[in-house]
């Protein structure tokens, strides 16, 4: 646990202060006892309004809201472009956070038409969706393969990650999302209590500034399940490395949208799980 004689203030920058909260708790040890103070990471309620309509209401650590909610509208679709999304503003009250967005009337019309309002536990993918037939998993096919050279990339980037990871560094409860440039640089790092809230804070940075998505790929300090894989199929990136396990609908939406998937990326060691003959070595 953390030294208690630190404050959050000497551990972390102002941004990062807003995602984690003071706890106490009494730690055992050979059946000794202390009392400690701890951070731990925050859960907020955070609604998604779209012209008016909540559409969904996500537990997020209550940071970069506004690359989360540009991220979470176009990886789930909702928008296709970045120029769909007129304006966006986040709203505090006494039950949690908005964040009201005006989109286009095609969007909006299609947002309408699928009915869909979600009350998202962490890690989430499907809560509220009302039948089967909701349960969209169409994706694109990528645009452009990822270059097998990328692979020995994975391992350098692992050992820079955990320096840019001051919520986990201060709490042990957050999960990262982070962008790897085609040159071996770590370009973003965003944490959050859900790694596709993780995702999605990275996702709405790299469109909000422009970034090449077509030169690098994201690297995830949590397991790659089907969501991750269906997230970046959307937004069309060609690489998913995890440093856990895969799922199998992972790595079956990996092989339909011709996503290179890699997990259990661990020291200079990882397993591709979806390749092509050109990607099958390097």
């Amino acid at each position: 646990m953390s030294n208690p004689q630190r404050s959050k203030n000497q551990l972390l920058d102002d941004n990062v202060q807003q995602g984690i909260s003071t706890a106490y708790g009494v730690r055992y040890r050979s059946m000794q006892t202390q009392t400690v103070q701890d951070w731990v990471m925050d859960e907020h309620p955070v609604a998604l309004v779209y012209n008016g309509l909540s559409h969904a209401v996500m537990m997020v650590t209550p940071t970069e809201l506004e690359n989360f909610a540009v991220g979470f509208s176009l990886s789930e679709g909702i928008i296709n472009h970045r120029n769909e999304l007129y304006d966006l503003e986040i709203v505090q009250n006494p039950a949690g956070t908005e964040v009201k967005m005006n989109i286009s009337a095609r969007a909006f019309t299609e947002l309408k038409s699928k009915k869909r309002s979600l009350a998202g536990r962490t890690g989430c993918g499907l809560c509220g969706i009302e039948s089967l037939e909701q349960f969209d998993v169409e994706l694109p096919m990528i645009s452009h393969s990822y270059e097998p050279d990328w692979l020995q990339l994975i391992p350098s980037a692992l050992e820079k990650l955990p320096s840019h990871q001051p919520m986990t560094q201060t709490t042990g409860g957050a999960h990262a999302a982070a962008w790897i440039t085609s040159k071996g640089d770590l370009l973003a790092v965003f944490e959050d209590v859900g790694r596709h809230n993780a995702l999605d804070k990275l996702l709405g940075y790299l469109t909000l500034n422009q970034h090449d998505i077509q030169n690098g790929f994201v690297l995830m300090t949590s397991r790659a399940s089907y969501e991750l894989v269906r997230k970046c199929a959307k937004l069309d990136i060609a690489l998913l490395a995890s440093i856990s396990a895969p799922t199998s609908f992972a790595i079956t939406l990996a092989e339909r949208s011709g996503l290179g998937l890699v997990s259990f990326c661990r020291g200079d060691g990882f397993v591709v799980y979806q390749t092509t003959d050109s990607q099958s070595s390097f």
